[in-house]
C-alpha cells in the first residue's frame, strides 16, 4: 500500500485564519506511508502538526525513523524544521535529502544557518535526535524494501527537485515550485530579436517541458504546483517560478496521470476561492481526477 497525507498545502507563507480553516494555511508538508516505511516531503510550517502525530501514534511501536525529501530551500518548505518534535527524541533517526546549490551551499548549511543563534533558541547541532544528510541532483535512490524515489530538476528562482517515488507498481509523483519552461527569445517586436534565437529558445523550453512530463508518465498521484490560473499567471507572474492550473492539467494529461492534486495554494486564496476554483477546472474526465489539496486529505493506491 502506497499512501499520501497532507499536512501543509499552501505556498510562500502561511496563511492561518477563518477564510482558509477549509484547505488550511500551513505551507508544503506531505506524509507519505510505502506500508511501513515512512517518507516525508519538505519541513513547511504543517511538519509541527506531523510531529505531534508522530509522538502521539508511531512511538508507542518504537523509535520514529524517516526518510525526509526537501524540494528547496525556501523559506515554505523549511521554515518548520526547528519545531518538528520528533527531533528533540534521541532515538529518531531520519535520512534527509536535499540539492546542492551553487557553490556547495547545501541543505545543512541551509538549516545550520536557520537555526543560527539570532535566529532560533535550538542550533541543529544540539537536536538529540540522528541525522544524516545527503546532497542529490537529478539521481535516482534504493530506499530499500521496494521503494525507489526519482528526483529532477525543475525550473524555480532557487535549485529546486521534483520527487517520483514508485512502490510495487505504484506511483506517487511530488511536483511543487516549478513553472512551465517558456521561450524568453519570442517577442518579434523586440530590436534584439533574433530569430535564430527564437528558434533555439522555443527548442529549447519544448526539450524541457518533455523532459517534465516524461519523468510524470503514468504516476498514480501527481502531486502539481498550482497557484495561478492561467490569466493570472500572464498577467504578472511569468518568472516567479510557478505554475498555472491549465499547465498542471495538460502537464497531467500529457503524461497519463491518474489523480491530479492542486497544490501550493496562492497565501491569498479563502476557502471560497479555492471552491470557485475547484469548481471551475474539474472535468467529467475518467482519464483525470482533479482534487483540491486540503490539510488532513489522505489518498491511498
Amino acid at each position: 500500500m502506497l499512501s499520501i497525507r497532507f499536512w501543509g498545502t499552501r505556498g510562500s507563507i502561511a496563511s492561518p485564519g477563518k477564510e482558509t480553516v477549509e484547505f488550511g494555511g500551513n505551507t508544503s508538508c506531505l506524509e507519505l506511508r510505502a506500508d511501513g516505511r515512512l517518507v516525508i516531503v519538505d519541513f513547511g510550517t504543517g511538519i509541527r502538526a506531523l510531529g505531534g502525530s508522530l509522538l502521539a501514534n508511531d512511538l508507542k511501536k518504537g523509535p520514529i525513523s524517516a526518510d525526509i525529501f526537501v524540494t528547496h530551500t525556501h523559506w515554505d518548505h523549511i521554515i518548520g524544521f526547528p519545531v518538528f518534535a520528533p527531533l528533540f527524541i534521541p532515538t529518531s533517526e531520519f535520512r534527509i535529502y536535499g540539492p546542492v546549490m551553487p557553490e556547495g551551499f547545501t541543505l545543512h548549511r541551509a538549516l545550520e544557518l536557520a537555526t543560527d543563534y539570532p535566529f532560533w533558541p535550538v542550533h541543529i547541532s544540539e537536536f538529540p535526535a540522528k541525522l544524516t544528510f545527503t546532497d542529490i541532483l537529478e539521481t535516482t535512490l534504493d530506499l530499500g524494501d521496494g521503494l525507489t524515489v526519482i528526483s529532477k530538476m525543475l525550473n524555480h528562482p532557487v535549485i529546486t527537485l521534483g520527487y517520483r517515488f514508485e512502490y510495487k507498481g505504484k506511483t506517487i509523483a511530488v511536483v511543487t515550485d516549478h513553472e512551465q519552461f517558456w521561450n524568453p527569445f519570442g517577442d518579434e517586436s523586440d530590436p534584439m530579436y533574433s530569430a535564430e534565437a527564437d528558434y533555439e529558445g522555443r527548442i529549447s523550453a519544448e526539450t524541457e517541458n518533455k523532459k517534465l512530463t516524461d519523468f510524470l508518465v503514468n504516476a498514480d498521484i501527481l502531486v502539481h504546483d498550482s497557484s495561478y490560473t492561467e490569466a493570472e499567471y500572464r498577467n504578472g507572474k511569468q518568472n516567479w517560478g510557478h505554475t498555472s492550473y491549465e499547465s498542471a492539467i495538460k502537464n497531467s494529461k500529457i503524461a497519463g496521470v491518474r489523480n491530479l492534486i492542486i497544490y501550493h495554494h496562492e497565501p491569498s486564496r479563502t476557502d471560497e476561492m479555492l471552491r470557485g476554483l475547484a469548481a471551475q477546472y474539474v472535468e467529467n474526465d475518467s482519464a483525470l481526477k482533479i482534487i483540491t489539496a486540503k490539510e488532513g486529505l489522505v489518498l491511498t493506491i
